[in-house]
Parts: C-alpha cells; structure tokens; sequence
C-alpha cells in the first residue's frame, strides 16, 4: 500500500488516502507447440559471442536467449567439424533428411533386380525342357527305329 502525497490546504500534510498498487497481469503468453529451429547465422552469432564472454556472464547468455548449455556444446562441436552445413542442421537430428523418391527409386531397383533373376531362372527352365523335349523325341525315334527293324 501506498500513501499518496497530496497536501491539504498547502500545509504539507498528507490526506491519508490510500491506494493500491497496480495488480500484475495474470495471463500466460502462448509458447510454440512445435521444437525451435535455428538458423546457421544464428548459431555462429551466438557462439561468438558466447566465447567471447568471460566465463561468468555465458550463463546470463544462455538464460537470455532461452538456451540450454548442451545446444551450445553441439552446435561448437558441428562448427569444429568445419561443416556449415552441420550448423544448419537441428541439434538433435544425426541423420540426413532424404528425398522420398530417392526410397522409391532403391525400391524399384531391388524390384529390377529380383525380376531379372526370376528370368534368368525361367529362361534356363525353357531351356532345360527344350532340351529334354529334343532328347526324349531322338530317344523315341531311335526306339521305334528299333523295333521297325525287329521283325
């Protein structure tokens, strides 16, 4: 509570009206549902910066910018690696994001090569019983020629 100041008839002396303070707003501003991402820029401003702190004042940094210390371990790690590309990438994710058609065309291939062996195995199959179809007919004929000649 506070006593305002206003004075009574010039004299210096308070009214004694009392007023309150301003009471604080209540409401919770709206974070993001969805993880943050953060550009290469980003990420070497802020490592700059933070390395060019003394070692006492990274903390305020990182509490300033909402940041853990560990995206700042990976994001120095991927920057040691020499690879602006890994600073663009999110921290948490080792792997590399791949074109769907890429999936679809290794698919096709495995399917190409799995069919052609299926070919290979018919065409020899055909083969085999060309081949037994000519042999039966010549053992045929020469049997019959056989027995033609016994009389």
């Amino acid at each position: 509570m506070t006593i305002t100041g206003t004075t009574v008839g010039g004299t210096g002396h308070h009214n004694g009206s009392v007023t309150e303070p301003p009471k604080p707003d209540p409401e919770v501003l709206e974070r993001s549902a969805g993880r943050r991402q953060f550009s290469a820029k980003y990420k070497s401003r802020i490592l700059a910066e933070y390395e060019a702190l003394p070692r006492s004042a990274r903390g305020a940094l990182v509490r300033r910018e909402g940041l853990y210390s560990s995206l700042i371990s990976s994001w120095r790690d991927q920057r040691d690696k020499g690879a602006e590309v890994a600073l663009g990438r999110p921290a948490g994710c080792r792997c590399q994001k791949t074109d769907p058609r890429d999936h679809e065309i290794t698919r096709l291939k495995q399917k190409v090569g799995r069919l052609e062996s299926e070919l290979d195995k018919t065409t020899r199959v055909v083969e085999i019983q060309r081949d037994h179809a000519a042999l039966s007919e010549a053992l045929a004929s020469t049997s019959t020629a056989e027995n033609s000649e016994k009389p």
